[in-house]
């Protein structure tokens, strides 16, 4: 019996493993790619097309550092320029601070006009943004 429940817990640790990868949306609603757990970008067929490294480099498909996520929100470019910003409360700036967008906390992204341009939950804000402001891998 104890073997029988070791094997159900491994199975379903299997299971659950694969379901860390979470769905971005687009502005119709349309599955365009995931970004998982540990950062990796896939498109909406499933191929690697970037990276979200732990210490917030910006990687794309190749491999090569396209950019960087600092501490504060700030997003920068491969030569270290500041691109913009994202705010505490999920406001995304440009380099001269003005608003371009928000991420809401539900995952809604949000141009500057307040229209939905996609959709991404339960991934970091700050990739997000990255991913629909600054680096778009869709």
């Amino acid at each position: 019996m104890k073997i029988l429940r070791v094997l159900i817990l491994a199975i379903a640790l299997m299971m659950t493993s694969g379901a860390m990868a979470q769905a971005v949306y687009n502005s119709s609603g349309s599955r365009c790619g995931t970004i998982e757990n540990g950062g990796t970008i896939r498109n909406s067929s499933g191929s690697s097309v970037g990276k979200f490294d732990s210490d917030g480099t910006i990687r794309n498909g190749s491999g090569s550092s396209i950019g960087k996520i600092d501490r504060d929100g700030t997003i920068r470019n491969s030569s270290g320029s500041s691109i913009g910003k994202l705010d505490n409360d999920g406001t995304v700036r440009n380099s001269s601070g003005a608003s371009i967008g928000k991420v809401e906390s539900d995952g809604t992204v949000r141009n500057s006009t307040g229209s939905s341009i996609g959709k991404a939950q339960g991934i970091p804000r700050e990739w997000v943004a990255a991913y629909f402001f600054f680096f778009p891998f869709y």
